[in-house]
């Protein structure tokens, strides 16, 4: 006698479906998410915001770009490097000093005073794949109402060289040109909106908070105001992979 077959239909409840991870995730992260600011105590502001960082290691390190970074501090004013933490108006300023940086990657590790902070671990940005959704968090408008972190959601579009793409021809430069032929390092191109003030910013995984990228550059139509009045929608961030070069220079250091 022939036994009948059954078909199930497996239907998930709304109740049951799959909780979205990033809201949990982004709350952990912003923890560890931080300023970088130059500090003059005779000037008004007295801090002046630059980008965002984060932190890492034994909470006393901090990943941003090396772009971020002032070209000279005003010393005759008492002008220093500082990374600010806190969430709104209150603030932790702690001094800091460059220990590693890689300018190719655009990369800078800083070393900054106590007390630590929560640290982001670094996760294996090799095994990133396109079609990926991660997140970022950092400071898109800076310190102008106070230290209020914003998360980003985006997609891993594509693997691409570390070269803006040209629109058309008569923007292939010199520079650019050999930019290209020079091998340059690979970074991941991702369906996101940042702006100037997100370099630096971890771009992570939305389940584990483990840091894959960095963001560095975005791709805008006309200068700096174009970021932030028409947006492209395309960002950039360099591989995490490429932090712990930084790390070991640091540590090879006599004190590091």
């Amino acid at each position: 006698m022939a036994t009948p077959l059954v078909l199930l239909a497996l239907v998930i409840a709304p109740g049951q479906a799959l909780a979205d991870p990033l809201p949990d995730t982004a709350e952990r992260v912003k923890a560890s998410v931080v300023s970088i600011a130059t500090y003059q105590p005779t000037r008004s502001p007295r801090a002046q915001y630059l980008g965002t960082g984060f932190v890492i290691d034994d909470g006393r390190l901090v990943v941003t770009n090396d772009h971020v970074l002032p070209g000279d501090l005003d010393q005759d004013n008492r002008e220093r490097l500082v990374v600010v933490s806190g969430q709104g108006r209150d603030n932790t300023i702690h001094h800091a000093e460059v220990v590693a940086r890689a300018a190719s990657d655009d990369l800078v590790l800083l070393h900054i005073a106590p007390p630590s902070l929560p640290a982001l671990t670094l996760g294996n940005s090799s095994r990133a794949r396109v079609g990926e959704e991660v997140a970022f968090t950092g400071y898109p408008i800076g310190m102008i109402l106070g230290l209020y972190p914003a998360t980003h959601r985006a997609g891993i579009s594509a693997m691409t060289p570390m070269a803006i793409p040209a629109r058309h021809s008569s923007e292939l430069d010199d520079s650019r040109i050999r930019a290209l032929r020079n091998a340059p390092p690979m970074v991941f191109q991702l369906d996101a909106t940042a702006y100037p003030g997100n370099s630096g910013s971890p771009l992570y995984r939305k389940d584990t908070g483990e840091v894959i990228g960095v963001i560095n550059q975005v791709y805008v139509q006309g200068g700096r105001e174009a970021a932030v009045r028409n947006p492209s929608g395309i960002t950039y961030a360099i591989p995490s992979d490429r932090i712990r070069p930084l790390l070991e220079q640091y540590r090879s250091q006599p004190d590091g």
